[in-house]
């Protein structure tokens, strides 16, 4: 390949904090870190934040690649990536470029911040080497307007580990067929399997839509509703559960107000789904659907031992300072939404206060702290993930693998609520497992569509 083909990346420091290894996502192409990036990456290594794991991350990943018998002027010039499992594409080479001792000119920005640096070098790379296409690649969205408007002709976003590009194409867990859906089929096989129907559906007469593991089917025209239980190339194997047999599934005494909670319900109490995703607008039903649900697997039915808790912690105002007590205490403030719901299923008791006591022992209700989940191996228990919209992928990643054998993982969050300032709709954790995991057989994911907690709630969701 000639080197006018090959492209120069010049990296932000915010892309390597989002995605450590981000240096071996570019394949033959070139890439380039200004000192100030490493200037930063420095500063923010000792802070007692999450963030600083991933500055310390990438520090590493540079170190070994531009670490040993580098002699200062290959570091500028450019090291050729090494092979690395999951990145054996890249084919580069890394460079580090000295912009403090540059006195620049063209198109220059004030040199008093480190984000009009990074600009800097990135506008005098592309003179320099003109003209082979320099990007400047950052998550910063006004640093992008500012790059173009002082002349940088190529400025991007950090998309590789995006799985979509747009919140809108985002699995909902079910498909809605128009009319009939029998009227669709010019051929079914239907088999009893115990207590179960399951038909046998030719996937060429559901026409070009891809069908999932665990995704529901249903119609506009009929009481059918299905799930996808088997798909072979040719055929598509659906479980018949019947929208009036959802609607009057029930758990704690919950039951559900539309199909969509139906289906969520039937995923909740199915032993054979180890993880249920629950998106959807606020007021919708994730929270008291996922208790509802482990109260009765745990309480009613005994198939677990335990409800273990658990949400991050970013906060939507001014901090409250710190929080005396124990982990479960500190905790409580967080998890107010897990208490609401159970004053809620509660609320007709004689005696609500020591119903909730009572549950809470029952149950063993515990509230736990993400932060302490790392290293854990939670067994015999249903695990509430709530709020994860504002989790990373690889928050996401560490609840997941805590999850032990005999254990349910119920994860809960509304896209359009993120606290995170580091975080969009497509960039969540919460995107990322909805995606990653829409064709696993153990899991299912369901966007709880219409607000049913007031016409209060459901006039602010659809007018503000």
């Amino acid at each position: 390949m000639e080197q006018d083909d090959r492209k120069l990346f010049v990296l932000d420091t915010n892309v390597l904090l989002h995605e450590p290894l981000a240096i071996y996502s570019f394949k033959e192409h070139d890439v380039v870190v200004p000192m100030t990036v490493l200037e930063e990456l420095d500063q923010i290594k000792d802070r007692k934040r999450d963030v600083s794991r991933d500055a310390r991350v990438a520090i590493r990943a540079l170190e070994d690649i531009l670490g040993g018998d580098t002699t200062p002027e290959e570091i500028i010039n450019g090291v050729p990536l090494p092979l690395r499992e999951g990145h054996t594409d890249a084919s580069g080479t890394l460079s580090i470029f000295p912009d403090h001792q540059i006195d620049f000119t063209i198109g220059a920005l004030p040199g008093d911040n480190n984000d009009n640096s990074i600009i800097n070098t990135a506008l005098h790379l592309q003179q320099q080497y003109h003209p082979r296409t320099v990007v400047l690649v950052t998550k910063d969205i006004n640093m992008r307007l500012k790059a173009k408007g002082a002349g940088m002709l190529l400025v991007e976003d950090y998309r590789t580990d995006q799985l979509i590009d747009d919140i809108r194409f985002l699995a909902k867990g079910f498909h809605e067929f128009d009319g009939n859906f029998w009227e669709h089929l010019q051929k079914v096989s239907t088999e009893r399997q115990g207590r179960h129907t399951v038909h046998e559906v030719p996937l060429k007469d559901l026409g070009d839509d891809i069908f999932y593991a665990n995704q529901y089917l249903l119609d506009q025209d009929s009481d059918f509703c299905g799930r996808v239980v088997g798909r072979t190339e040719s055929t598509l194997r659906v479980l018949d559960l019947g929208r009036d047999r959802l609607l009057n599934m029930e758990a704690w005494g919950v039951r559900p107000k539309n199909v969509y909670q139906g289906m969520a319900l039937q995923a909740l109490l199915d032993p054979n789904i180890d993880m249920v995703i629950l998106t959807g607008p606020a007021g919708c039903g994730k929270t008291l659907l996922a208790m509802a649900a482990a109260l009765e697997l745990v309480v009613e039915r005994n198939q677990y031992d335990k409800v273990i808790v658990t949400r991050n912690t970013p906060e939507i105002a001014e901090s409250i300072g710190f929080l005396p007590g124990t982990e479960e205490e500190k905790m409580a403030p967080w998890l107010a939404a897990i208490t609401d719901t159970l004053e809620v299923l509660h609320k007709h008791d004689v005696n609500p206060a020591g119903s909730m006591n009572y549950i809470m022992d029952k149950a063993n209700i515990q509230f736990k702290s993400i932060n302490f989940m790392r290293g854990r191996s939670i067994q015999n228990a249903v695990v509430i993930l709530d709020e994860c919209q504002n989790l990373t992928a690889s928050q996401i990643k560490t609840m997941i693998t805590r999850m032990g054998e005999g254990t349910k993982l119920i994860c809960s969050g509304n896209l359009a609520q993120i606290d995170s300032n580091y975080l969009t709709a497509v960039t969540s954790g919460l995107t990322y497992m909805v995606e990653r995991f829409k064709d696993f057989e153990g899991s299912a994911n369901i966007y709880l569509n219409g607000v049913v907690r007031s016409r209060l709630a459901e006039f602010a969701e659809e007018h503000l």
